[in-house]
Parts: structure tokens; C-alpha cells; sequence
């Protein structure tokens, strides 16, 4: 099977994020090229330049007219891997995208083993099992490990290189970073999750984007989803429980400021003080509840809304007159 190209429609659309990558894009569209070339189903490569500030934009007009195979998507802006993912899907035709890093880290000769699963029907995202040492093992292994223990899914390497159906797509939020959590929420949504082991070289040219300060903005991130997962569609168990117990907390202890006050002739203000914190912590709890119970009916409105308009934007239109 060739390529695809406009005559061609792919099966597979490979969808890299390019940031500053100009030395080593010449080298991935090569290999893309030889690894995708020989396989039974057609593939395009969909390289996004998130607002490189190097020469990503002159080299990636050169790649595209030498390669038919080739789309590209270009911010003016950096937008981050999880906008430049999905403005890639957005112009990508494959009904399977793979998610595959400009650095060469990783190689294209693995795309296949990833997407084979899905094409098996065994799975619906396959994500990377990253093989070997490499910088920052000990950050990736305890992010690994709290993403375990919170979402108890029991993959290796949430992280990494990943293959997945169109269908994801919709299931992740277009929020900043969480294409990270990209496994984690397609479980929580009920896709099959499947793990795949691939080599990873060190990179010999460019400038890894990851810096030390992104460590607690992925802490944040993860906390985030975590409680988006847990409680994002039922809010008010959330905050209804702990308003119902400062609630009762300060109906006890009025009960127990009315009896010393009229049983044992003592009075202490300090417990009026007390109860109307309680019960107005309490009914403020309540009331986040509630308009955090709106919002999630907003949105799932929404969803429903997204849903109906790609089902229409899908559906073949009426045959025209030419």
C-alpha cells in the first residue's frame, strides 16, 4: 500500500508536535517515510510547528513538497502538545492517530507494533513502554506510580508515544498538558487500554522542552483530573458531604450551648461564634455544590451538542448538480 497522498485516504495519521525541531525533522520524515511506506495500510504524517522561533517552518515547506505523504499545521503561537494534537486531528483523515515526538527519541519503525492492536480490535489506545535509560527516570516513575495509585489503571508508562482511535479524541479535554492523562481519562470514558514496549535513544540534536518547573504544574495537573474523574460529574458529593457535617457539627454544638446556657446558668459566646462559622461554612459548601452540579449539567448539554454536530459534519451531504 503507497503513501497516502490527496488521491489516497490514510488509515493512520501519524500527528507530531514540532517545537524548535528544524535539525531533526529531516531525519523523522525520512524514516517515516521507509518505516510507513511498506505497510498494508496507507498513513500520513501530520507535523505541527507550534511557533518554532528556529527555521521548523522553512524546513517543513521543503519537506512538503518533496513528500506527497507530508500535511503541516502551523501556530503562530506555542500552544502546547495538547492544542498542537488536536489542531493535527482536526486536519488529519485517519481513523487511527498516533501521538510521536519531532525529537527522535523515538523511532518510526515502532508506529507499526503500536497501531497493531487496535487494528486487531484488542484495544482502542495503545500507549509506549518506554525501554532503557533515559533522563528524568525517577520524575516519569513516580508520576507513573501516583497515577496507579489515584486512577488504578495498571499500565507501565502513561507518558509516552502513543497509538489511539479517532473516538479519543473527543473523550479528552482540550485543556493544557492533559494530553498527558490521555490513558487515564480514555479508561475513565470506557476505551481499552493496551501497552506496547518501545526503545528510547537519547537525543542528539535540539533542546528537550522539559524544565524542572514543570513538576508541580504536573502535580497541580494530575490532582486536577483526578478530582475532574472523581467528582467532575457529581460535584455535590464532593461538597454536600462536608456542608452536611459542619451543618450538623453547628446544630450540635447550639444544642450544647442552649443546655449550658439554660441548664447550668453559664453562657459563652464564643459558641455562637462557633455555630454560625459552622452553618454558614456549611450552607456555602452546599451552594458550591449546587452550582457546581449546573455547570456539569452545562456540559454534559454541551457534549451531547458537540456529539450531534460531528455525527452531521460526518454524515454525506446530498448529491449536487456540477
Amino acid at each position: 500500500m503507497s503513501l497516502a497522498t490527496g488521491a489516497v485516504a490514510p488509515e493512520v495519521s501519524v500527528l507530531v508536535p514540532a517545537k524548535d525541531e528544524a535539525e531533526n525533522l529531516p531525519e523523522l520524515v525520512r524514516q517515516a517515510r521507509d518505516a510507513l511506506l511498506p505497510l498494508p495500510y496507507a498513513c500520513e504524517l501530520v507535523i505541527v510547528n507550534d511557533g518554532s522561533l528556529d527555521g521548523t517552518a522553512e524546513v517543513l515547506r521543503d519537506l512538503s513538497a518533496r513528500y506527497p505523504f507530508l500535511r503541516v499545521v502551523s501556530h503562530r503561537t506555542q500552544r502546547g502538545i495538547a492544542d498542537a494534537l488536536r489542531s493535527g486531528a482536526e486536519v488529519a483523515r485517519g481513523n487511527v492517530f498516533v501521538f510521536f515526538p519531532a525529537d527522535l527519541q523515538y523511532l518510526p519503525a515502532d508506529i507499526p507494533g503500536l497501531v497493531a492492536p487496535i487494528f486487531a480490535g484488542e484495544a482502542d489506545l495503545v500507549t509506549g513502554a518506554k525501554q532503557g535509560h533515559y533522563d528524568r527516570r525517577f520524575v516519569s516513575a513516580v508520576y507513573n506510580q501516583l497515577c496507579r495509585w489515584l486512577f488504578g489503571i495498571r499500565v507501565t508508562d502513561l507518558n509516552s508515544v502513543k497509538a489511539y482511535r479517532r473516538e479519543v479524541v473527543d473523550a479528552v479535554p482540550a485543556r493544557p498538558d492533559w494530553h498527558r492523562f490521555m490513558v487515564v481519562i480514555a479508561a475513565a470514558q470506557g476505551f481499552r487500554v493496551a501497552e506496547h514496549p518501545v526503545p528510547l535513544y537519547p537525543r542528539t540534536a535540539g533542546r528537550s522542552k522539559f524544565g524542572i518547573g514543570r513538576i508541580p504544574v504536573g502535580v497541580l495537573d494530575l490532582l486536577s483530573v483526578w478530582f475532574q474523574l472523581r467528582f467532575g460529574r457529581k460535584p455535590m458529593l464532593f461538597f454536600g458531604l462536608p456542608g452536611a457535617v459542619l451543618i450538623f457539627l453547628g446544630i450540635a454544638v447550639g444544642v450544647y450551648a442552649l443546655i449550658e446556657r439554660f441548664a447550668f446558668q453559664h453562657g459563652n459566646r464564643a459558641f455562637l461564634y462557633l455555630v454560625l462559622l459552622l452553618i454558614i461554612g456549611g450552607l456555602a459548601l452546599f451552594v458550591v455544590g449546587f452550582l457546581g452540579e449546573m455547570v456539569a449539567t452545562m456540559q454534559e448539554e454541551v457534549r451531547a451538542l458537540q456529539r450531534e454536530l460531528e455525527q452531521l459534519r460526518r454524515r454525506p451531504g446530498p448529491p449536487t448538480d456540477r
